[in-house]
């Protein structure tokens, strides 16, 4: 089992027709994922991808045509944010969005829209999600993951990538990997998918890797406190980074004492979640909570 996507996950791509939305969408349809058509107005009737994959001219059309349920944004900045609203009008279920440079403003207006549908978006300016050996809708490598039954939540893609890796180095796969972006406003927060990570019978870890600034990481382990049975492996990035100094993501920034790595850190091992200190670990880490969870089971 996994979350948000899986083998009969119905992906559209909007942009489509552009370098970046043709390469990935390809990566994609060759992982395996069930792409069923692409956006592009002005282009509607056209086929691409050696004539797989249909072209529309709105993602309305495509959701008639193909009940399309998981739109995959790449489009430029400019235009990103009505990519969004015009995917959640068409009532597309899951909207995940790359673009990055995304006007915060736009950003806005997209969140409080989205409020009043039933859409989800992950992103923006995120790798997307892979659920091994289903789908991957997004940037991430496919190669690197397999299936398994660790989930894993993250703002960075890079350190997404080195956890699957470390994951794998121990024997262990994943069920979904989930890149939710480090941008000050998205749409999907931690503590959306440590929700649904709890809920999945077929998940029995979770990994989550946050970073300085904003207080998203507090909240996701005040929640894991509460409400999540399963051991959660948390990691976060900044460690050195000085107050007040932006570091690569937008949202990565510190404004106060408790949105440092070292605040969040110590709140999180408060609340019950194993923290490493370094990526490398967390493959192991998980490895030992896993083994501690099924000795307590089998006495």
């Amino acid at each position: 089992m996994a979350i948000l996507v899986d083998k009969n996950s119905k992906i559209i791509v909007q942009g489509i027709t552009g370098s970046e939305g043709s390469f990935h969408a390809e990566q994609c349809l060759n992982y395996g994922g069930n792409v069923v058509g692409g956006v592009t107005p002005g282009k509607g009737g056209q086929s691409v991808l050696d004539d797989r994959v249909p072209v529309f001219n709105s993602v309305k059309e495509a959701r008639t045509a193909v009940q399309a349920n998981v739109s995959l944004i790449f489009v430029p900045p400019a235009f990103a944010a009505d990519a969004i609203l015009e995917s959640a009008e068409a009532g597309i279920e899951l909207i995940v969005c790359i673009t990055e440079g995304i006007p915060v403003d736009d950003m806005t207006k997209v969140f409080s829209y989205l409020k009043t549908t039933n859409s989800r978006l992950i992103g923006p300016n995120c790798p997307g999600l892979l659920t091994p050996g289903e789908a991957k809708v997004g940037i991430m490598p496919g190669f690197i993951a397999k299936q398994g039954t660790v989930g894993v939540i993250s703002k960075s893609g890079t350190l997404t990538y080195e956890a699957v890796h470390q994951l794998c180095g121990v024997g262990l796969g994943q069920s979904t990997c989930v890149g939710i972006g480090g941008d000050p406003i998205i749409g999907t927060k931690m503590v959306d998918l440590l929700e649904l990570f709890e809920h999945d019978e077929k998940t029995d870890a979770i990994v989550m890797i946050g970073e300085i600034g904003g207080s998203m990481e507090i909240e996701a382990a005040e929640y894991v406190k509460h409400h999540v049975t399963k051991p959660v492996i948390g990691f976060i990035a900044g460690q050195t980074a000085p107050p007040g100094r932006r570091m690569g993501h937008a949202g990565a920034i510190v404004s106060g004492a408790d949105e440092s790595a070292a605040a969040k850190k110590a709140v999180m091992q408060s609340c019950g979640i194993h923290v490493v200190d370094s990526p490398a670990d967390i493959g192991q880490t998980v490895a030992d909570a896993l083994k501690t969870v099924n000795a307590t089971v089998a006495s």
